[in-house]
């Protein structure tokens, strides 16, 4: 019983972060309809921006080895954001929005082609700049624990760097959630993936959004991924380790929902600690997809996915 409470609570903790990642991703393709192969790179972006300013920009010296990383880590999603902005300027906007919406499904292929040739751009150029040797964000708090309990003889412990994640991961989520739901950004990013057409008509400026959105997304997936790198070595294709994962967490909550995509990645992070109580580690991402599988066979729509024709 205390290795499955322990487990739980590893869970929880890494869910929160991974679903953080499946939101950023969710968000993209919610609105724009992207399948965007790089994300994962992006993440990876977050991580080095993330590692660079905590150790040679001065926050090391100015918060300390504690407050430190977690506010390269924040940082890190603005400077990705900016970074995303212009890349979607550049690039992706010639292959999405108002210019490809007489293409129907023919627009998708050359996403596609763009997206996976970005991916592989930010993965050597990566390896150029940043070198093979794996990087991490430690904190003394990655190396100690709180204790909950003793509950009846047994307690469970809590990875500190792992619950500020969480705790982190849970803000974004819901300053991200109002974001959408409450403000004129939220509205006009709502408009544009409901009814691309309809929202130009109303004086909405599609690409616009597209492009905020695909700002938004990728921000969040670097503040994850810098999250994730208080308790993970990374290296320049990291991404390809983690993109799959995202996708599926996007699949497993529901293509377009922000909020099922959440819980997607927290139900692939669960399914991850709570297999290594019956498989060894190798075999988690195995037990991710048997799990996977299953929901979908069930479900195919997602958790929180609706069984509707987009317009």
């Amino acid at each position: 019983m205390e290795g499955f409470l322990q487990a739980l609570a590893a869970g929880l903790l890494i869910g929160a972060v991974y679903g953080l990642m499946c939101v950023g991703l969710g968000l993209i393709f919610g609105v724009m309809r992207v399948i965007n192969f790089a994300h994962g790179d992006f993440m990876m972006l977050g991580m080095y921006t993330a590692f660079y300013l905590f150790t040679a920009a001065g926050i090391q010296t100015l918060f300390g080895n504690a407050v430190g990383p977690f506010v390269a880590i924040l940082l890190a999603g603005p400077v990705l954001a900016v970074f995303g902005y212009f890349v979607h300027l550049a690039l992706i906007s010639h292959v999405s929005g108002t210019r490809t919406a007489s293409l129907e499904g023919e627009g998708h292929y050359a996403q596609l082609i763009l997206t996976l040739g970005i991916a592989l751009i930010l993965q050597n150029g990566g390896l150029i700049v940043f070198g093979s040797v794996l990087a991490s964000i430690r904190t003394p708090l990655s190396s100690s624990a709180w204790e909950l309990g003793p509950f009846f003889d047994m307690s469970i412990f809590l990875n500190k760097a792992r619950s500020i994640d969480m705790i982190v991961s849970l803000a974004i989520m819901i300053l991200l959630s109002l974001l959408i739901t409450r403000t004129r950004i939220g509205k006009s990013l709502r408009a544009a993936a409901d009814n691309p057409t309809a929202a130009t008509y109303m004086g909405i400026d599609v690409d616009r959004a597209h492009r905020t959105a695909f700002a938004l997304g990728c921000g969040i997936t670097a503040i994850a991924g810098g999250l994730l790198a208080t308790n993970y070595p990374f290296h320049p294709f990291v991404g390809l380790e983690y993109v799959i994962v995202m996708y599926a967490g996007v699949v497993l909550g529901g293509m377009g929902s922000i909020i099922g995509a959440f819980w997607g990645g927290m139900t692939i992070g669960l399914v991850q600690q709570m297999s290594t109580l019956i498989l060894p580690t190798q075999l988690q991402n195995a037990a991710i997809f048997a799990v996977f599988l299953l929901i979908i066979f069930f479900r195919p729509q997602g958790f929180f996915g609706r069984m509707v024709e987009r317009t």
